[in-house]
């Protein structure tokens, strides 16, 4: 998926955590954008890749594309490293639900991910898209409607 759809799953899938609980929904929605592309840090193309690309070149070459990034090893370190520098939980949260909303987007594509990284088993979702293709567009304007109904309230309340 692309760097947009990657930012928008991250916000839809906020917005929605926050209308069923008490993070801070400014917070947590940012934090979610955020961590929908925190996974593709190991693609040198990506739109974090590119913002770090030293970092990106690294862990690209430590453990390719869609592998260590992308599983739920990843993800428990990250969330662990959070815990040790932020206090906010709806930050952390927001952080955490974006990288899951892009392991969904990405299990998605042809490629898969290697979700249960160093085990090296791909999962993939039965109905798959190409990156940049119609069915992603549908993606994510499927995305911007679900943030507007869940954030009606948060984005007319403003």
């Amino acid at each position: 998926m692309t760097g947009k759809t990657h930012i928008m799953g991250g916000i839809a899938s906020t917005v929605v955590a926050t209308h069923v609980t008490n993070y801070d929904p400014v917070m947590c929605i940012t934090a979610g954008a955020i961590g929908g592309l925190i996974p593709d840090i190991c693609h040198g193309g990506s739109k974090i890749g590119r913002k770090f690309p030293l970092l990106s070149k690294v862990v690209n070459a430590l453990f390719g594309h869609r592998t260590f990034t992308h599983s739920l090893l990843f993800l428990l370190l990250t969330k662990v490293l959070l815990s040790m520098f932020i206090s906010n939980q709806s930050i952390i949260m927001g952080v955490l639900i974006g990288m899951c909303s892009h392991f969904i987007l990405d299990a998605v594509t042809k490629r898969g991910i290697q979700l249960f990284y160093p085990i090296k088993l791909t999962v993939r979702l039965p109905i798959t898209a190409k990156t940049g293709g119609t069915i992603e567009y549908m993606v994510l304007l499927g995305l911007i409607f679900i943030s507007l109904y869940y954030g009606k309230d948060f984005i007319f309340g403003i």
